[in-house]
C-alpha cells in the first residue's frame, strides 16, 4: 500500500536520509523547509504520517503542532529535536504529538516508530469501524459522539484537544474498569513513555475541568487510589 509522508525539516541531509528510507517502506516523502509552508501543507493535503522538526524558521514545530490538532486533524505526528530536556518533550506530548525522537537517532529505530505509528493508526481505523454502531455514549448529562468527536454536558459543546478526547473515549468506552497511568500511556500516546505519567495527571485534570459539574467531587472520571483512573460504571 502506497503511503503518504509530511516530513518539516530545515536540515537538507535529513531529509535526503529519510527520503530513502521512507522509499523502503513504499512511503512517498514530501518535504518543505519551513514552519509556515509546512502547515499548510498538513492542511490541504492527506498523509499517512507528519514528521516535525521543532526549531524550524517562521514557525516552530511544537506550535504546528498545536494548529494540526487544533483543525482536528488526527494524522500520526513523530516530532524530531535536537533538545533532550523533559520540559521539551512534554510540550511535544501536550500539543498532540503521538511520538518523540531527539536528534542524533539511528536509522532503524526511527523505521521502529514509523512503522509503530502506522499499526497504530490501522488498529484505530478498525476500532472506529467496529464502533459504527455503537459511536454515541450517554452518560447522565455527559454524551460523547465518537463518530463526529463531539462531547457535550447539558446540550453545550465542550471544547477537547485530540489527546483529551481519546482518553474520555477510552475510559467511557469501559466503564468500571481502571487504567494504571503507563496503560493509559500506551493506549492514548502509544509508546511506553516512562517518567511521563504526569502527562496522564495533567490530561484527566483538564478534562474534568471541562465535563464534571464539581471538580473537587467528579461523578465520571473517578480516581483508584494508588492504581489509576476508571469511569464510574453507576451512571
Amino acid at each position: 500500500m502506497q503511503r503518504h509522508a509530511l516530513i518539516v525539516e530545515d536540515d537538507p541531509d535529513i531529509i535526503e536520509l529519510l527520503r530513502i528510507h521512507m522509499t523502503d517502506l513504499n512511503c512517498e516523502l514530501t518535504a518543505v523547509t519551513d514552519g509556515p509552508t509546512g502547515l499548510q501543507h498538513a492542511f490541504d493535503n492527506v498523509y499517512d504520517i507528519i514528521i516535525l522538526d521543532v526549531m524550524l524558521p517562521g514557525m516552530d514545530g511544537t506550535e504546528i503542532c498545536r494548529r494540526i490538532r487544533g483543525k482536528e486533524i488526527n494524522t500520526p505526528i513523530l516530532m524530531l529535536t535536537a533538545k533532550s530536556e523533559e520540559f521539551d518533550k512534554v510540550i511535544g506530548l501536550e500539543m498532540g504529538a503521538d511520538d518523540y525522537l531527539t536528534k542524533p537517532f539511528s536509522v532503524r529505530e526511527f523505521i521502529a516508530r514509523v512503522k509503530a505509528l502506522f499499526r497504530r493508526a490501522e488498529r484505530a481505523s478498525k476500532t472506529t469501524s467496529q464502533q459504527e454502531k455503537t459511536a454515541l455514549y450517554r452518560y447522565g448529562d455527559l454524551m460523547i459522539d465518537l463518530d463526529k468527536r463531539k462531547v457535550t454536558t447539558y446540550g453545550n459543546r465542550v471544547d477537547l484537544s485530540p489527546k483529551e478526547f481519546e482518553l474520555l473515549s477510552l475510559l467511557a468506552a469501559n466503564p468500571g474498569k481502571c487504567y494504571d497511568r503507563a496503560k493509559i500511556l500506551n493506549l492514548v500516546w502509544g509508546y511506553d513513555f516512562d517518567g511521563y505519567e504526569h502527562t496522564v495527571n495533567s490530561h484527566i485534570n483538564r478534562l474534568r475541568t471541562k465535563i464534571e459539574p464539581d471538580v473537587q467531587r467528579p461523578i465520571y472520571i473517578l480516581t483508584n487510589w494508588g492504581v489509576g483512573y476508571r469511569f464510574n460504571e453507576d451512571l
